[in-house]
């Protein structure tokens, strides 16, 4: 069987995000695997309206050419991994947008993430989660966490190195268990969807 095809969702779209750090050091995780294939897809590369349909594409074709843009683009993978921002104890709203112009691309397949803020993103790892749940994908138990000193340590806009080696004792562990279940999810998801 292939290796499953796992779509790295970059979540901020701001010009000063955190977001390229994550994003670069998990897919250099994902990449020294050998078990699955990883792309980045970065929000700023579609920039959607607010949804703005007459329902869901489960119900009613997507009109808007950027949303149909997205929807062709995330229908590709197999699974994904959600780089989560939290902004006011969410995720971001540009993440929740992207989140709605689809349904049927993010059914029954696996949904992981590494997630950061002042207390690990927690909060905003939990909206993502029962997000998914409504879209029907699968997400992950174990996911990574970058809270706390690790997160002020790293972050460039409060001093920090940039470096996430510089923290890689503490979030590595956690980031194998969240590829190893968004690859056992995606193999298993991608056998039955077949």
């Amino acid at each position: 069987m292939a290796n499953p095809k796992i779509a790295i969702i970059v979540s901020s779209t701001r010009p000063t995000r955190f977001a390229d750090i994550p994003t670069a050091w998990i897919k250099a995780q994902a990449e020294a695997r050998g078990d699955l294939d990883v792309e980045v897809v970065d929000l700023r590369d579609f920039p959607m309206p607010f949804f703005n349909e007459v329902a869901s594409n489960a119900w009613a074709p997507t009109q808007d050419p950027t949303a149909v843009k997205w929807q062709k683009k995330i229908a590709e993978f197999d699974g994904y991994i959600f780089v989560v921002a939290e902004y006011n104890r969410s995720i971001t709203g540009v993440l929740k947008n992207a989140l709605d112009q689809a349904y049927v691309e993010w059914a029954k397949k696996p949904a992981g993430a590494i997630a950061y803020g002042s207390m690990g993103g927690a909060n905003a790892l939990g909206h993502l989660q029962n997000i998914a749940v409504e879209l029907q994908m699968v997400p992950t138990r174990n996911n990574v966490r970058i809270g706390g000193g690790d997160f002020f340590k790293v972050h460039p806009g409060f001093g920090g190195s940039g470096n996430l080696g510089d923290i890689e004792g503490s979030i590595a562990p956690s980031a194998k268990a969240m590829l190893d279940d968004v690859v056992w999810w995606a193999n298993a998801t991608k056998a039955a969807r077949g």
